[in-house]
């Protein structure tokens, strides 16, 4: 265990007795295998499938989800429909009632599925990833011959059925030039009310696993430069935003880890360990509550807010840098990155600068952290 980690769980930790958001990932398998992906397994994968948590261990973190006070609860993965009882997680979490925020790839939507969110809504619109407009940049990035015809079927049902849901996309070489028919795509949608959102700085992947994936992963990250022009693309909302956006977010610097209240909500991975959020995968931060509980986890992360970084560059830099906020760079993005919880993330941070630089918050070539009054400017 970790000095810093160690420091924390030596202190008495209060009792937490409401559970803000409940995040589960159903299965890490997935029927594509995307270029981009931070923790797909294969959809046969027969010894992943063997380790997932049991219907019966699913449906009891939802009783305890639900005795805490919870009230959403997101269905993820890998892909969630892949589970052969998808259907009866989803009305039990309905039953007890749960909104129930689904992610998915769409593919595996038929119309009994649809039919049924149809009836019993999830009460939050669904989210469905689009990985390009057509067949080739599709399945260029699922690598999943036939998963294009499949996930537009699926979105055909889903309108049918006036079954609320919004599109995202993942910007990738394959699809990069197809961002304005995807955008008046998404526009003709029901329940889009504003443009898609993109993920395009990807995030490693978070179990560890793959030396040889992250490398692709890396490939595929947009530069800054390209990830500013995208953000930028209408230059005064984009200052407006972030503007408004540094109001809010940017605080005072200092050498704690989580600023971003994590250890208020939960995600129980597909085996039953819960972390404090969807990216800290670290083991020193993880909790079986198959043998444990909701709210012996929730009690194990209270004291997150008083993790200090004991890294000398995080303390030299991000400790003390007026972009925290700003920036993406969090114990979660530092375990995918270095397996550990405080090293500085450099990609993300020329992201953070080359936005900053535009912005008029920096010089060409100051660093943020040496910068007087940046977070006032910022404002």
């Amino acid at each position: 265990m970790s000095e810093y980690v160690r420091k924390v769980t030596r202190q008495s930790k209060p009792v937490v007795s409401h559970l803000g958001s409940l995040d589960i990932e159903l299965t890490e398998r997935c029927d594509n295998d995307c270029i981009h992906c931070c923790i797909n397994l294969p959809a046969g994968d027969t010894a992943a499938r063997a380790r997932e948590m049991s219907t019966a261990q699913i449906e009891d973190i939802l009783r305890q989800a639900a005795d805490l006070g919870c009230l959403q609860v997101r269905y993820t993965g890998g892909e969630p429909l892949l589970r052969p009882d998808f259907e009866d997680l989803y009305l039990f979490a309905r039953r007890l009632g749960f909104k129930v925020l689904v992610y998915t790839n769409a593919r595996r939507v038929n119309e009994h599925l649809a039919g049924l969110f149809a009836r019993i809504p999830p009460l939050v619109p669904m989210e469905v990833t689009a990985y390009g407009m057509h067949q080739e940049s599709y399945e260029a990035v699922t690598r999943s011959p036939g998963s294009f015809a499949q996930f537009r079927r699926g979105v055909d049902l889903l309108l049918e059925h006036g079954v609320p849901f919004i599109v995202k996309g993942a910007l990738l070489p394959p699809n990069r030039d197809e961002m304005a028919e995807f955008e008046a795509w998404a526009g003709t949608l029901p329940f889009m009310d504003r443009p898609p959102g993109y993920s395009m700085f990807f995030d490693l992947r978070n179990r560890r696993d793959d030396e040889a994936k992250n490398e692709l992963i890396r490939s595929l990250r947009v530069s800054p430069e390209d990830g500013l022009r995208i953000l930028a693309r209408d230059v005064a909302a984009y200052r407006a935003e972030m503007s408004e956006f540094a109001s809010k977010f940017m605080g005072r610097p200092d050498d704690r880890l989580f600023t971003c209240g994590a250890g208020h909500g939960l995600t129980i991975d597909a085996y039953g360990r819960a972390q404090p959020c969807m990216g800290v995968r670290a083991p020193e931060l993880t909790v079986d509550v198959r043998d444990s509980s909701l709210a012996e986890a929730l009690d194990r992360f209270a004291s997150l807010g008083e993790m200090r970084a004991t890294n000398s560059e995080y303390l030299r830099r991000c400790a003390v840098c007026p972009l925290t906020g700003f920036c993406e760079q969090c114990p979660a993005k530092s375990w995918a990155e270095h397996g550990t919880l405080d090293t500085p993330v450099e990609y993300l941070c020329e992201v953070a600068h080359v936005q900053a630089r535009f912005l008029g918050w920096l010089g060409a070539h100051e660093k943020a952290w040496k910068v007087k009054g940046l977070r006032d400017t910022a404002e």
